[in-house]
């Protein structure tokens, strides 16, 4: 693989938390440290999840809708029949908002980032089977460069994500590196063209694949005859700037939707 790094990742250096685990095990740490993901299953019940579809159903049919009214169906990344980004959920949801600062992000923020975290980003993507199509390799850090670099994702399966239907595949280690050059294609920001080593990644309804927002992950195309939906939460720590235009630094602080769920390691 022809790997170049990020022109702003430099001196970068992977770190783990010290402090005692409150949720994971010391398998999926090791995980977490070597792969850059894991797997915790069954972390939702089945009534907690059909709340949460019950809840983004709604707000993902006005952006399909949208689609449908643009030149091809397409609107940046997203596209009408094969993937949409319904963002910023937590505004528009008051259940979308404690879903977010659920105990187990609580947990998974403690022990893998550290006692002050807030919520980064959150945002549900179905998988549509009208136009099956891979999404490519990139990093979340990819997309908007955040300082530091190291954040959380938990790609929350809402339904069983499977090979069929368009579950995330990672490369393990590639983590380590930091955040990757990245270059615009037709489909979105990708960094890798075809690694070695991937790995697909299916999860059960109500599991999450957590990963580092320095992963290298994809998500295959929809084959199946139904829509693979996922909501994805990411925790970032208290203090993260990010570089969303450009060279201008950007505090992850907005008080609306990046809102604190741990201060000083308790429950906020």
């Amino acid at each position: 693989m022809d790997l170049r790094l990020h022109p702003r990742n430099t001196g970068f250096s992977w770190t783990m938390p010290a402090s005692a685990r409150r949720r994971l095990s010391d398998e999926q740490v090791r995980a977490w440290d070597e792969d850059g993901f894991f797997v915790l299953r069954d972390a939702f019940r089945p009534d907690e999840m059909a709340e949460v579809i019950a809840e983004i159903d709604p707000f993902e049919k006005q952006v399909a809708d949208f689609l449908r009214t643009r030149p091809d169906g397409k609107a940046f990344i997203a596209q009408e029949g094969n993937i949409t980004f319904t963002t910023h959920l937590v505004l528009r949801s008051q259940k979308l908002r404690r879903f977010c600062a659920h105990p187990v992000f609580r947990d998974l923020a403690w022990d893998l980032i550290g006692p002050d975290v807030r919520l980064y980003w959150d945002q549900a993507v179905y998988k549509h089977p009208k136009r099956p199509r891979r999404f490519p390799w990139h990093q979340d850090n990819g997309y908007t460069y955040v300082e530091p670099q190291q954040y959380l994702t938990c790609w929350v399966a809402l339904t069983d994500a499977t090979c069929e239907n368009g579950c995330p595949w990672v490369v393990p280690g590639l983590h380590r590196l930091g955040t990757l050059e990245h270059w615009m294609t037709d489909a979105g920001w990708q960094c890798l063209a075809e690694p070695a080593g991937a790995v697909p990644v299916e999860a059960h309804a109500g599991s999450i694949v957590v990963f580092s927002s320095l992963t290298p992950h994809q998500t295959g195309p929809n084959t199946s005859d139904g829509v693979r939906k996922a909501y994805i939460v990411q925790l970032a720590p208290d203090g993260a700037i990010g570089f969303r235009n450009g060279d201008v630094p950007e505090a992850q602080d907005d008080p609306d939707r990046q809102f604190p769920i741990l201060r000083d390691g308790r429950p906020v």
